[in-house]
């Protein structure tokens, strides 16, 4: 099967080129420069292979060029580590020896053990219970200190060495900076 693609001219010269031995890199140049076209190596190749041109009768000075190149150097390796690094293996935790259940601070005041919703605004919100699970929590509910949420023994008893200060209730002054 020829395909009708290539005009006979340019046919004629690929066989002529291919008679005395020039490459097929060698011939599309040729061809390109003789009819002014833009043949690639591989189009002749393609094209020489449908006329019969190419085949298993090839001579040894016709192989490819990348058999004609020296072969490769073969990649240095790295060296090898001389150990490799093992883990130690977890040691087991060390048994604490227990200490006493420290004792807590408490105020002299009876709490009221309200519930949340029937707290109103004036009453102290330390809360009690809720230590096991299901245990309903309940709060003081006497008065509260000005500017606290707790009445005045619960608000001694939360302030103490390490006690994080409450937020100041109330307005707080904004200073305006200005944008970087």
């Amino acid at each position: 099967m020829q395909s009708t693609d290539w005009p006979a001219e340019h046919c004629g010269a690929l066989r002529e080129y291919r008679a005395i031995g020039m490459s097929f890199l060698q011939i599309a140049k040729a061809i390109n420069a003789k009819f002014r076209t833009a043949y690639s190596r591989s189009a002749v190749i393609g094209r020489a292979r449908r006329m019969g041109l190419t085949g298993p009768g090839r001579r040894k000075d016709e192989l490819r060029h990348w058999l004609k190149r020296p072969a490769k150097a073969k990649a240095r390796r790295l060296p090898r580590p001389p150990q490799r690094h093992v883990p130690e293996p977890r040691r087991p935790t060390p048994v604490l020896a227990r200490t006493e259940v420290a004792k807590l601070r408490c105020v002299d005041i009876e709490p009221r053990h309200l519930r949340f919703v029937d707290l109103e605004a004036p009453d102290c919100r330390y809360p009690y219970g809720g230590d096991k699970d299901g245990e309903t929590i309940t709060f003081c509910g006497h008065p509260r200190r000005p500017g606290s949420s707790y009445c005045a023994p619960h608000f001694h008893l939360t302030r103490g060495p390490g006690a994080r200060s409450e937020p100041a209730s109330g307005a707080v002054p904004l200073r305006l900076v200005e944008a970087a």
